[in-house]
């Protein structure tokens, strides 16, 4: 039951993350304060992103909303690819559990961006449950290598 509980707090966080508005959640308050000189303002403005039919940049959307957007979507990343690390112990010793664990934090991801839509300011996109996806991909794969690599050196020993 122990192994459940990393997975069930993750998705209580996510869950309640998606409850609020964007206005509740924005960091960018926090960031005028802590970067008042807009450091790397020149190195960022080389970057436009295509996201959900629109190109953010710190041209269209100005440094600091900027800014949050990029920590935003990292934390998706990162939230998904805790999650599906989670999934992929929960499982354990299953066979087929890294790709049942892609599947469920898919499967997962859609289910956030649907409870966004009938959150108050928020969207949801086909594009934040790829990114999510991804995120549980990227995590998932660098785990189970370090797991492998971990395996392969003390099998040495």
């Amino acid at each position: 039951m122990k192994k459940y509980i990393p997975l069930l707090l993750l998705i209580v966080i996510i869950f309640i993350s998606s409850s609020q508005s964007y206005e509740q959640q924005s960091i960018v308050p926090t960031l005028q304060q802590l970067l008042p000189n807009q450091p790397f303002y020149n190195f960022l403005s080389l970057f436009k992103i295509p996201y959900w039919g629109i190109t953010v940049s710190v041209e269209e959307r100005g440094y600091y909303y900027f800014i949050e957007f990029l920590v935003r979507k990292a934390a998706h990343m990162l939230s998904f690819g805790a999650m599906a690390i989670a999934i992929y112990i929960a499982l354990f010793p299953r066979k087929y559990r890294y790709v049942y664990a892609l599947i469920i934090t898919f499967i997962l991801a859609l289910a956030d961006e649907f409870h966004q839509y009938f959150t108050d300011g928020r969207t949801a996109t086909m594009s934040d449950v790829w990114l999510d996806t991804s995120g549980g991909f990227l995590l998932l794969t660098l785990f189970v290598l370090i797991l492998a690599l971990i395996r392969k050196w003390k099998s040495k020993r």
